[in-house]
Order: C-alpha cells, then sequence, then structure tokens
C-alpha cells in the first residue's frame, strides 16, 4: 500500500497560498483599480499644507476647545472639533509615509509642528488669562488616555482614510468630532499655563496617540488601497514593522492605565459593598470619597443608620486590606436618624446641603484667589484669605501708568463680583496728588477719598501742606490716621506726602 499521507501539508499550502492569491488579484480588480489615486493624492496634498488660513483655523480651534474645557461645556468643545484642520495634515501624513514621498512627509510634518505649536501657546495664553484655572470635568477626562482612546483613534482613521480615497470627505467631519484632535491640544496648553505637569504629560499622551495611530492607520489603508511606494519590497516590509512596533509601543502605557482605571472601578465597589456590610441594611451611605494617591489608601464615608457602630472603621479596614492587597485608612461619620422616615430624607437632604455649600464656597474662593492675583500681578498662594471673616488681601505689583485712582477701581470691581466678601488690595507705593481746594476751602473728594484709601491699605501717615482751613478739612475726613500739618497760606493746592504712621498728628 502507498503512503500518501506527507505531502498533504504542503498541497494544503499551495491551495492556500492559490486562494489568497486569487482574492488579492479580485480585490484589485474590482475595488483598487476603481480608485482613482492621482485625485485622492491630490486631494490629500491640498488638505496638508500650513498657510494662513490653517493657522487662524488652528488657533481659533484652540480657543474654542480651551475655553469650552474652562467651560466643561461639551457643546463648546465639539464646535473647536468641526472647526480643527489637523486630520488633513495628518492622514496627508500616513499617506505620505506609505508612498515613501519624502518631500510631502516634511510638509506635512512641519504643518503638524505649526499647528501644534499655535495650538498649544494660544490655549495657554487664553488659560492664563482666564480668572478660573480650576481643572473641569472636561479637561479631567483628557488627563488620562487608555486603550480605548488607541481604538477610537484607529476606527477614526480608517474611516477617514476610506473617505478621502472615496473623494466623500465630508465624512472626516463626523471623523474629527470621534477622535476629537484638538481638546487635547487645549488641555496640553492648559496645563502649561498653570503649570499642572499631571496634566500637561496626560493631554500630551493622549494626543500622540491619536497623532501616531491615525498617521499609522492611514499608512496603512494607503497600501492597502494600492498606493504604491518607491521602497523594495524588503523595505516595506521593514516600514510596516515599524509603524506596527510603534502602535504596540504605545498600547503599552495605554493598557496599564486602562488597568489602573478598571482596579479603581473595581475597587470603588468593593469599598461600598465592605462598608455597607458593616451596618444594618437600612442603612444609608450618603457620601464616599477616596484618595487613590494617599499611602495608606484613604477612604471616607458619611452613613446615615440607625444604630451607631463603634467598630465599623476597623473592622472595613480590615476587609478592604484583604481585599485591595493594600494598606487602607476608613473614616466613617456616622449619623443616627431613623432611616427609611421622613427623618433619614430630611438628615440625607441636610447633609447634601451642607455639601453643595461647602462646594460653592470652595468654588467662590477660588474664583476670588484667581481673580485677585491676576489683577494685583501675583501668584495665587500670594493671595490671603480668610474663610471665616471673608476677607481677601493682596499686595499688587506696579503696573506702568496706573496710580492709586486706579488701584481703588481695581479693589472695587472685585469687590462688586463677590457680595458679602472685604477686598483690600494693597497698592504699590507712589508720590500723591495735590488736591483742589474750592472758593471755601472745601476739597476734591474723589482725590481725597482716593489719597485716603491708599493711606489705610499701606498703613502710612499723612503729611499735607496748605492752607490753614483747608488743612482743618483734611484732619477732619481723616480721622485716625497720622497727618502732619504744615500751613501755607499762598498754596493753590494741599499736597500731600508719605510720613511713618508713627509721626503722629
Amino acid at each position: 500500500m502507498t503512503d500518501t499521507s506527507a505531502p498533504r501539508p504542503t498541497v494544503e499550502i499551495n491551495d492556500n497560498l492559490k486562494i489568497l492569491a486569487l482574492l488579492r488579484r479580485q480585490w484589485r480588480r474590482h475595488f483598487v483599480r476603481e480608485v482613482d489615486h492621482e485625485a485622492a493624492i491630490t486631494r490629500l496634498r491640498e488638505e496638508s499644507g500650513a498657510d494662513p488660513r490653517y493657522i487662524f483655523m488652528i488657533a481659533m480651534s484652540a480657543g474654542i476647545a480651551v475655553l469650552g474645557l474652562i467651560m466643561s461645556s461639551p457643546a463648546v468643545v465639539i464646535g473647536a472639533m468641526l472647526l480643527s484642520p489637523l486630520m488633513g495634515p495628518i492622514i496627508g501624513a500616513g499617506f505620505a509615509l506609505a508612498t515613501w514621498d519624502v518631500r510631502w512627509m516634511r510638509t506635512c510634518a512641519r504643518a503638524l509642528f505649526l499647528g501644534v505649536l499655535a495650538a498649544v501657546l494660544f490655549s495657554a495664553f487664553l488659560s492664563w488669562l482666564s480668572p478660573i484655572q480650576q481643572i473641569t470635568s472636561e479637561i479631567a477626562a483628557r488627563t488620562r488616555p487608555t486603550l480605548l482612546d488607541l481604538f477610537v483613534a484607529l476606527f477614526s482613521a480608517l474611516a477617514g482614510s476610506y473617505a478621502m480615497i472615496k473623494g466623500r470627505a465630508g465624512t472626516i467631519v463626523g471623523v474629527a468630532i470621534a477622535v476629537a484632535l484638538m481638546p487635547p491640544l487645549a488641555t496640553v496648553g492648559f496645563g502649561l499655563a498653570t503649570l499642572d505637569w499631571d496634566v500637561f504629560g496626560g493631554a500630551l499622551m493622549l494626543f500622540t496617540t491619536n497623532l501616531v495611530t491615525i498617521a499609522a492607520a492611514a499608512a496603512a489603508m494607503a497600501r492597502f488601497y494600492g498606493f504604491r511606494t518607491s521602497l523594495s519590497k524588503k523595505r516595506g516590509i521593514v516600514q510596516s514593522l515599524v509603524i506596527i512596533g510603534a502602535l504596540i509601543l504605545l498600547a503599552v502605557p495605554l493598557t496599564l492605565s486602562l488597568r489602573d482605571i478598571a482596579f479603581e472601578a473595581q475597587a470603588t465597589r468593593s469599598i461600598n459593598q465592605a462598608v455597607a456590610r458593616e451596618f444594618d441594611k437600612r442603612a444609608v451611605i450618603d457620601a464616599l470619597s477616596i484618595d487613590w494617591d494617599a499611602e495608606p489608601l484613604a477612604v471616607s464615608a458619611i452613613v446615615l443608620t440607625p444604630d451607631l457602630r463603634s467598630e465599623a472603621e476597623t473592622r472595613a479596614e480590615r476587609v478592604l486590606a484583604d481585599t485591595l492587597e493594600r494598606p487602607v485608612a476608613v473614616q466613617i461619620e456616622q449619623f443616627q436618624v431613623d432611616v427609611g422616615g421622613e427623618a433619614a430624607q430630611q438628615a440625607a437632604l441636610a447633609a447634601a446641603r451642607g455639601r453643595e455649600a461647602a462646594e460653592a464656597v470652595q468654588r467662590q474662593v477660588d474664583s476670588l484667589t484667581q481673580i485677585v492675583s491676576i489683577v494685583a500681578g501675583v501668584d495665587p498662594q500670594d493671595v490671603l484669605v480668610d474663610r471665616d471673616k471673608r476677607r481677601v488681601q493682596a499686595r499688587a505689583r506696579a503696573i506702568r501708568g496706573a496710580d492709586y485712582a486706579a488701584y481703588r477701581g481695581f479693589e472695587e470691581r472685585i469687590a462688586d463680583r463677590v457680595p458679602g466678601w472685604s477686598v483690600e488690595l494693597v497698592p504699590p507705593l507712589l508720590p500723591l496728588r495735590p488736591i483742589a481746594i474750592g472758593e471755601e476751602g472745601g476739597l476734591d473728594p474723589e482725590t481725597l477719598g482716593t489719597a485716603i484709601w491708599a493711606a489705610r491699605r499701606l498703613d502710612m501717615g499723612l503729611a499735607a501742606t496748605g492752607p490753614a482751613p483747608a488743612l482743618e478739612t483734611l484732619a477732619e475726613l481723616t480721622g485716625d490716621l497720622p497727618l502732619e500739618r504744615e500751613v501755607d497760606e499762598d498754596a493753590a493746592t494741599l499736597t500731600l506726602r508719605w510720613q511713618a504712621p508713627s509721626a503722629g498728628n
């Protein structure tokens, strides 16, 4: 009997290769030949360059994006995505890479560099000018890229490349919204302006992920649709391996980030369950907060319960340390209420109102601190805030051309924006303006009021020279301020100078 089993693997391999070759020929005949390669390249080249219109649209898109991020407005952020022309040079770079058109790659690289620079600098400038520099939910959402973001960029790039190949550029609008290139760049600018390097680095990682993934996917799609390269077959394989390696290199940190987020979600469920198990089933966890960066992990909760449990924190710490395999510090604030009745609802409502009030005060303090620091020209940490007395104070830096009237006006405008707060803006030491004297010895109220305001803010005494009636009027209006008087009946104005606070009246 003849043994025919040996050649079978070779026959099967040959059959598979023939099938692949047939599929390849059918693909080229029915799909690749229908593509107008020259028209597609022309369209892409037109969208890949940097001209004044491109820079202007990038800047406007970045401005809208950073304002939308600061305002935490998704609608405004989407508007910025629609305006952004960054997709053109990135997809163009992918096609230039696939066809190995070095000159085209340089054009795309230049457009990308100028666009990124314009977006980051303009968004940083607007963030620096903004009185609100807190991290909103929209900003925070773009500081922790994960593997899911890579897949979003991959699928968006495939759709965008297909649209450009088929001459359906209108699809790029939807792709621009999906991949969201401009908001990460605007977040980079925000992080730069506020010197928050966690925000800066996270957003830059997200933008880099989108950039590399879109370019790589565009290059793959171009090769798939028969856009020819000047490289040899061997170099073409090396090029493909480099692209795949870049994606794998990006995937590693993104996978780790996704794992961390998944751990936090699972740990949050475990913490909720561990705290709930320490109380009666009627108990309600009204608030739960977790500080993931603390060591040990810090968990705080507010529980409304009919029965107080003195050992709840200790037992919860033990359970969570075993579950999460890391030290945990639990702090539980218990409120004994008749859970299930109206008392529980009132207690929960009171607790919620208390938290909302505290958060509102914190937002007001943060906003007030930012406004005062900008007006005074100082760092926010140099602004003194007394929450109990609702008082804020800052020592302003000298502004060219500004006099005491200007600083007083700044203080009044800030105070108008925060009713209920006492605002004190201490001006720099400047010369005092002479005060005009009226027919009956009256003094110009505006100039006099500004001088007295400056003296009180600087804690300085005044020295005045002028007619006796004007000096008497000044003494009555200055009250307890130290005042040194020198009579000059021939003077047409009241001249003011500074004196040390201890000079006396």
